[in-house]
Order: structure tokens, then sequence, then C-alpha cells
């Protein structure tokens, strides 16, 4: 009897200490699935950040095509409304879409003509392509529409017979390093509608300051550059001539930001960066 009682004894002591050992299988189980979680969450969390990410690109993509493209100008071509280091945005919409409206698309011929009628005014500020480079965006000023007979003569333009109007205004002055800096001769030029905008006279005998007379065929714009003595455009001889319909980018709207890429300005010095932005002309409407 005593003998019993003590194996008895001896029996509830063992299973004690078994049910108080680790269970080592359920543990590494256990942890298995909290890994698993784990991964599943951190995957779960990069699919959502990359759709996001792919919705921003898609919704910036379509406001780039449909709405507003950014462009910046690079040359001096268009002084003095728009001046080099300038940020502006252009209204995709104002004339229809080609397949010149759409960033990626231009190399593919997968569109013909354009999806309106609507023709840009003369005094409009355009970006198109150029029609001898597609690749290359240029930015002019609408001159001449299909019919108009345009000439110009000392300077002057002559539109369908007449002489356009010219006021005399404050001289522009505006230094380049490593150039010669002086005033140059700004006028008001004014077209038969009553729009005007600033133009530039930089010498009296440039090369483009006479030409033949030109008839705008139909489908096609005569643009010229605000800049009248340094401005490729439609008047040179071997330049890429009219601009057919088709090419047009958009219209020129409104300066969003300028940098005085001409500035004097290091990054040792702070009180110099201050002359790197050129705060008048934020957000200025382009005439």
């Amino acid at each position: 009897m005593k003998r019993a009682k003590e194996r008895g004894l001896r029996q509830l002591h063992t299973a004690k200490a078994i049910s108080s050992l680790p269970c080592r299988g359920a543990s590494r189980y256990a942890g298995g699935n909290q890994d698993e979680g784990t991964m599943a969450k951190h995957k779960s969390g990069l699919f959502d950040n990359i759709k996001t990410l792919a919705f921003a690109l898609g919704l910036a993509l379509l406001f780039r095509s449909f709405l507003f493209e950014p462009f910046h100008i690079p040359s001096g071509s268009m002084r003095p409304g728009l001046l080099e280091g300038d940020f502006l945005f252009v209204s995709k919409y104002s004339y229809g879409y080609s397949r010149y409206s759409f960033p990626f698309a231009a190399s593919v011929n997968w569109m013909e003509g354009r999806t309106s009628d609507a023709m840009p005014e003369r005094g409009d500020v355009i970006v198109f392509r150029n029609p001898d480079t597609p690749s290359i965006n240029f930015i002019k000023r609408v001159i001449g529409l299909p019919g108009d007979r345009i000439r110009v003569l000392d300077g002057r333009v002559i539109l369908n017979g007449e002489l356009l109007t010219y006021d005399r205004i404050d001289d522009f002055n505006f230094p380049i390093p490593g150039k010669p800096n002086g005033p140059v001769l700004r006028y008001e030029e004014e077209l038969p509608t009553g729009k005007s905008y600033e133009v530039l006279d930089m010498t009296g005998f440039g090369r483009l300051d006479n030409t033949k007379e030109f008839l705008v065929p139909e489908g096609e714009i005569f643009v010229m550059g605000d800049n009248r003595d340094d401005s490729e455009d439609s008047r040179a001889p071997n330049g890429f001539g009219y601009v057919p319909r088709e090419y047009i980018v958009g219209r020129a709207e409104i300066i969003l930001i300028s940098f005085n890429v001409f500035a004097d300005v290091s990054l040792t010095d702070p009180m110099s960066w201050g002359e790197l932005i050129r705060g008048d002309r934020f957000f200025k409407v382009i005439r």
C-alpha cells in the first residue's frame, strides 16, 4: 500500500515536469506563421506603393497630354516677352489634338490631322514641333494664317499689303555675360485685330529685315520670334518655313516661375542666391 502510494506520487511529479517542458515544435510552427504574416504585410505594402506611384504617374501623363504641359525657354528668340530661364505652361486643348500633342507618341504615325478645326489667332504665342526635326520644340508668335500675304521690309512687317503699327517705347537692356551689353530698340507692334506685343530691333540691317512676299498655304501658319534679329523662323530661306497645323503642340499661357540663368551666383555666398529667382515674373500671363 505504501509502495503504491509512492509510485503514484512519482508519476504525478513526472507528469507535472513533462507539462512544464517547452513545446519546441509548436513554437517553430507559431513563429513560422508570424514570419509568413510579416512577409505578406510587406508584399501588400509594396504593392500598394507601386499602385499609388503608377496612379500618380498616370494622372501626370493625362494632365500633360490633355491639359497643360510645362516648357522652359532656352534661347533669346522671344525676348523681351519671354526670357531664358522662364518656365511656362502650354495649354494642349486650345487647338485640338494631334499626334504631336502627346509627349511620347509623336514618333508613331497613329493619328492624322487634328481633332479640331480651331486655328490659332494672329498674335498667339505657340509651341510647335520643328517640321524638319519633330523631336525639337520651338516657340514663336503667329503672324500669318492661311491665305495671308506677308513681307518684311526694313524690319517692319507688311501683312496683306498693310504695314503693322509700331510705337517706340523704352529701350530694352538685358545684360549677358561675355557679350556686348547695351540698350536695344523696343517697339509695341500692333496687328490689325488690335492685339499688341513688344518686339526688339537689335540692328537696322539684320539678315531677315528684308524678305520676299510669302503666301501662307492652306493648313499652315507663318511664325516669327519677337527678337526679330535673333530668331530663326518662317522668314529664314533655309529654315523650317511654314508650320503645318498638325505640328502645333499648344498655346503658351502663363509663366509659372523664372530663373535668372545669367546671375552671378556663388554656392558659398548665400546672399547671392536671391539673384537666381526673377520674382516679378511669377504667374505672368503671356501676351
